[in-house]
């Protein structure tokens, strides 16, 4: 089979991305950049959002995980579907009622500005660690699977990916993305859906004896009730729930393709709509994961964890139409997390820390100059945190995923219940330092936690102890205040 043409049907696939760009952004200005001029569909952001939520970590990774935990990651993803509703009905009618471009100007509102500006840097940092590494694992995989052969190094293929997001978002932004992800997340379910099919029928099975087939090898296990393994159901399920509410309803990469919708109705619609599309397709990856590893036991193919998809998908001499699903597929997941991360980035520091909404001496024309320039300063830092994470890469990359963002998402978590949840006002000083002691003892406990919890194993949930931390730091250092000393919306819900 040969590299150069499944490098060619990248490249085809890159054209028809740029061909919607350049479609979409026709006549586009900052504001649909940031917000899509609050006129996106509710149906095409809820699908393509499947997209940006699932992402190359979803495509490779999950199924990977079934060899050894079985169907245990679907006790986070009912965590998520639980965290969905908060995020529709406490969240976004706070958004729409203040009309918010950044979703950090909130706590700009009710906390002061000092808290603003420390919840978008610690977006910022998530954002861009995670991002980056969703999209560190998807080049590792084109290198090693299709582009070794060609002896194209990694550090080429990491720049010319960049680049070509870069093309297609620079000038339309949300605008843009909302469509491109809806094209993307086309693909990749189309992909899960025919390899799922097809393994089925190469091994002659249909879904009953496919259920039973893998209950005999012990991959259908979802409920585990060891209370003290990082595993434990309820751990995964809070945590799932509470992770959702963080890296969705406090994310602006998310709820800026959410708030682009034109009200809060249609936009709750399309939050609960894409929620149950979501346990779905998990479901579906899940379910894929297990007749990978039939496929493979059958095969005499020995591989396990990330490498299993790719490697049953690209070099066990399937037909060449699945290799070319699974790299369609691969680059749709992709694609969706990296590009809404850069736009989504550059929004929040250029609203957020330039404070470009408030710059009434700037034109258009010079706001949209240094909305370019930030661009791709933040392209620069994906390339420079991918070639990092190669460098300490050591395996599966989901618990490093959901490890990265307990301990950044926690305090931004925290400022955002403590705002909407007292009537308490923080001391401005004692913000930052809370929100970086936080996770530095919470870096601690997990270090030392055999030692320390007697056994017991901090899963998922360390988001919510990072969080629950912070809180308490923010209300010792909090005081009472007046409705009418507070700041604006101080005690609205």
């Amino acid at each position: 089979m040969s590299s150069a043409i499944l490098l060619s049907i990248v490249l085809a696939y890159f054209a028809l991305l740029l061909g919607i760009a350049f479609y979409t952004s026709r006549h586009s200005n900052n504001e649909s950049f940031f917000i899509g001029n609050r006129n996106s569909k509710w149906w095409v952001v809820a699908f393509g959002m499947i997209g940006t939520s699932l992402s190359g970590m979803t495509f490779i990774s999950v199924p990977g995980t079934v060899g050894s935990a079985g169907f245990n990651y679907f006790q986070v993803v009912i965590g998520y579907w639980l965290g969905y509703f908060a995020v529709a009905y406490i969240l976004l009618p706070i958004y729409y009622k203040m009309q918010l471009t950044s979703i950090y100007t909130y706590l700009d509102k009710r906390l002061g500005l000092t808290a603003y500006k420390t919840g978008a840097l610690f977006f910022i940092l998530s954002r861009t660690l995670g991002a980056t590494l969703r999209l560190y694992l998807v080049i590792k995989v084109l290198e090693k699977f299709v582009l070794d052969d060609m002896g194209i190094p990694f550090e080429i293929t990491a720049v010319l990916i960049l680049a070509l997001i870069l093309l297609y978002t620079y000038r339309g932004g949300v605008k843009t993305i909302v469509w491109t992800d809806t094209l993307q997340t086309t693909f990749m379910l189309l992909a899960l859906i025919v390899c799922v099919v097809y393994i089925m029928n190469n091994l002659g099975l249909d879904f009953g004896s496919t259920w039973a087939a893998m209950q005999q090898k012990g991959y259908t296990k979802l409920i585990n009730t060891e209370f003290n393994s990082g595993g434990f159901f309820l751990k995964q399920v809070l945590g799932g729930a509470f992770i959702t509410i963080a890296m969705t309803g406090l994310d602006q990469e998310m709820m800026q393709k959410n708030i682009s919708v034109s009200n809060l109705k249609d936009s709750q619609k399309n939050m609960i709509t894409f929620c149950f599309t979501l346990l779905g397709a998990n479901f579906i990856f899940l379910l894929l994961g297990g007749l990978l590893y039939l496929y493979a036991n059958a095969n005499g193919i020995a591989v396990t964890g990330d490498d299993l998809f790719p490697m049953i998908a690209v070099k066990s001499g399937l037909p060449f139409f699945i290799t070319v699903c699974f790299l369609i597929g691969l680059v749709s997941a992709l694609f969706p997390s990296a590009d809404g991360a850069l736009t989504a980035l550059t929004s929040s520091y250029c609203i957020d820390i330039l404070g470009m909404k408030r710059r009434d001496d700037w034109s258009e024309k010079k706001k949209a100059k240094v909305r370019l320039a930030v661009h791709n300063v933040f392209a620069a830092v994906f390339l420079a945190c991918v070639f990092f994470f190669r460098e300490v890469d050591n395996g599966s990359l989901i618990d490093t995923l959901l490890k990265v963002a307990g301990y950044t998402y926690g305090p931004l978590l925290a400022l955002f219940v403590f705002g909407i949840f007292t009537r308490r006002y923080v001391n401005d000083m004692m913000v930052p330092i809370s929100c970086v002691v936080a996770p530095v003892l919470c870096y601690m406990l997990k270090t030392n936690e055999a030692s320390l919890l007697g056994g017991y194993t901090i899963g998922t949930e360390l988001l919510i102890i990072n969080a629950g931390l912070t809180f308490l730091f923010l209300y010792i250092f909090s005081r009472k205040n007046s409705v009418a000393s507070a700041p604006e919306i101080a005690y609205e819900r």
